[in-house]
């Protein structure tokens, strides 16, 4: 990797995360922590606002930004695999969103790299996720986005019927169906719930703060997301 590729890589790298080591950047760019001291320190010189420093890790200052990037054939035929199998699996606002967002990358590359893109051979036929369950997605969605409480009728998988109050948390996809993670306030306790299964779903005017132990990190700490329900 040339140097200037790798200056760039670090920048991007940086501004991602909320601190990053130099032991970090080393292992993603294959070269020594002592070649990472001295690229930052070339980056610093040069005017990027890194903060931190060497045995401690490394932050963007705030209001930081770059140019607008030019992907290449592979990552550019990386983004249309992701937005072609994900589209039929997620709520028809995001879906229209992700396709717009692919639009506009694609419309700023060269024409050969767009042709190669748009020509991937990798596609995601609908899997049969009904316009109800799309629908609660996205209203699930919003809720998450704006710390609402939500009041769901949901059947589980016995047909036995319940009423609950839900701080919800995160939303999950297991190859064929969605599950819900939140805090049920009904069982004081943390539940999943099969987005399939809900049978009315109302967001509330009630919001939720984080709390210690009710959490989403608490959630996963608690449960193994590997297995599906």
């Amino acid at each position: 990797m040339r140097r200037a590729d790798r200056l760039f890589q670090i920048v991007q790298l940086i501004r991602g995360r909320r601190l990053t080591t130099a032991a970090f950047l080393a292992e993603r760019l294959e070269v020594s922590q002592r070649s990472v001291y001295r690229d930052v320190a070339a980056l610093q010189a040069q005017g990027v606002p890194i903060e931190g420093e060497a045995g401690v890790g490394y932050r963007m200052r705030r209001g930081f930004d770059l140019p607008p990037l030019m992907f290449d054939t592979r990552e550019a035929q990386a983004l249309v695999a992701c937005v072609r199998l994900a589209q039929p699996r997620i709520d028809t606002v995001l879906a229209a969103r992700a396709e717009l967002a692919l639009a506009k990358i694609l419309g700023v590359l060269p024409d050969a790299e767009r042709a190669a893109a748009e020509s991937l051979s990798v596609f995601a036929p609908s899997f049969g996720l009904d316009a109800a369950t799309r629908d609660r997605l996205q209203h699930l969605r919003d809720a998450i986005e704006a710390r609402r409480k939500v009041r769901i009728d949901y059947l589980d998988l016995k047909d036995a019927a319940s009423v609950r109050t839900l701080r919800p948390l995160g939303c999950f996809f297991w190859g064929n169906v969605w599950t819900l993670a939140a805090w049920c306030e009904s069982r004081d306790a943390f539940r999943s719930f099969r987005v399939d299964r809900i049978r009315a779903l109302a967001p509330l005017d009630e919001r939720f703060r984080d709390e210690s132990g009710r959490t989403l990190a608490d959630y996963l700490r608690r449960y193994d997301c590997d297995d599906p329900p």
